[in-house]
């Protein structure tokens, strides 16, 4: 709730970040410490797997979950930890939430062009974001996993949203003691026996068990009934960067994709965010780290470097098993960082202003020769 306090006057980018480093300290830091090197839970060895995923406005949850469970060769071993980061209404002052009318707003929309061909936007009023959650839940075919224990969730207002990585970090808590962690986007589609097929993935891999299996998925495909057809897999084998500054962030992108045929996964450098698939001993070695607020570019640079050096060989798979949503602006689908925008237009300050000092943190721990540690400690 601070984050909206903030919002409420006129804050240095010192203030408001200093408010979250000190908080992050203050309550999860000592948690951190408690458990730094050994797992919260025992971790089981009964092929379960823990689906961890960061849902912001996502209208496609709910789907996502059922073509996650349909397409399961054993669902009853399927766990998902989800934070939901809704608008759900306006928020009355005693924190209650008054969910009549439109009280949220839409994304950029795209709503027709200038005379010189430059698109023409705006944002709108609209009603709360739908629950997946709830909406899975409450249909007959799906209520048994929610009975059971199966969904996990935490619900976040989404003027308290710090972006993916922060999300990220809470879900990766949501874990119970699964044998497998998978981190994926929140609008996908699945392979029949996508859960199946990856362990064995993961286990053809030379370096198994300490293996990750990470790829940027390809799009959805219309009239596929909702399963993905296998295809061939693409590697991560590439990284630049789009900035002309002296030390832009680098960004991951895929190289030459499996022709078919291949007896071994092929090792790469780089993990995605959007979709990793590993055993859970990943969450002891390599823990999420609740110092990433605002941040959306430099995730997956930083989560290699640590993955690798921390022993873990990364590994593309030889099939793609799921699809996921590319989203072109033109859809209107909010964005954390709009919101941003919007709490901090007293403070002047904006989601990029915010997240350009975090990203010094990372630079720092890769190593970028601009980024040492007292200009990273002084930010």
């Amino acid at each position: 709730d601070q984050h909206m306090e903030l919002s409420k006057k006129k804050n240095s980018r010192g203030d408001i970040i200093a408010a979250y480093f000190d908080l992050a300290a203050e309550h999860l830091g000592p948690f951190e410490a408690a458990f730094r090197g050994r797992p919260i839970f025992p971790i089981r060895e009964d092929g379960s797997i823990f689906l961890s995923l960061a849902a912001y406005r996502e209208h496609l949850l709910c789907d996502t979950l059922k073509y996650a469970f349909d397409q399961a060769l054993r669902p009853e071993k399927l766990f998902v930890g989800a934070v939901i980061q809704n608008c759900f209404g306006k928020v009355r002052p005693d924190g209650t939430v008054d969910a009549s009318g439109k009280p949220c707003k839409t994304g950029v929309e795209v709503v027709g062009k200038r005379e010189n061909g430059s698109p023409m936007t705006k944002i709108s009023d609209r009603s709360p974001d739908v629950n997946g959650i709830e909406d899975f839940c409450t249909d007959g075919a799906y209520k048994k996993y929610c009975l059971s224990g199966q969904i996990r969730v935490l619900y976040v207002h989404e003027t308290e949203s710090l972006g993916p990585a922060y999300a990220r970090y809470f879900a990766s808590k949501l874990w119970g003691g699964e044998n497998f962690f998978v981190q994926t986007d929140s609008h996908l589609q699945f392979a029949r026996h996508w859960d199946d097929k990856y362990i064995r993935e993961a286990q053809a891999a030379r370096s198994y068990p300490k293996v990750i299996l990470s790829t940027y998925p390809p799009g959805f495909k219309e009239g596929n009934n909702n399963t993905v057809e296998e295809s061939p897999g693409s590697r991560l084998c590439m990284c630049n960067t789009l900035e002309a500054g002296p030390d832009p962030i680098l960004r991951i992108n895929t190289g030459t994709g499996y022709n078919g045929g291949e007896k071994y996964p092929a090792q790469i450098p780089f993990v995605a965010a959007g979709f990793f698939f590993a055993r859970a001993e990943f969450l002891v070695d390599v823990p999420f780290d609740p110092y990433l607020p605002w941040l959306f570019m430099g995730e997956e640079i930083l989560l290699s470097l640590r993955a690798w050096t921390a022993g873990w060989d990364i590994y593309a798979p030889r099939k793609n098993l799921i699809a996921h949503q590319y989203r072109p602006g033109r859809m209107g689908l909010p964005k954390f960082w709009e919101t941003t925008d919007r709490l901090y237009r007293k403070s002047r300050l904006g989601n990029n202003m915010l997240s350009d000092t975090v990203i010094l943190r990372i630079k720092n721990l890769v190593g970028y020769p601009l980024a040492e540690r007292t200009k990273v400690e002084k930010e």
